[in-house]
């Protein structure tokens, strides 16, 4: 019976870690992204005559 409970909690941790791993990626992908409109936007703002 201990066995399936040492299965189950490796299945976990490592779908843990593979999770993680994949929020860490989106979550900078989404910062750079942020960060390169943002700069474009000011950048571009200089040319506005309004």
């Amino acid at each position: 019976m201990s066995e399936k409970a040492y299965k189950a909690m490796g299945s976990a941790g490592a779908g843990s870690i593979v999770i993680g791993v994949i929020m860490i990626v989106v979550g900078v992908a989404a910062g750079v992204i942020s960060i390169v409109s943002g700069a474009r936007l000011l950048k571009e703002k200089n040319g506005l005559i309004f």
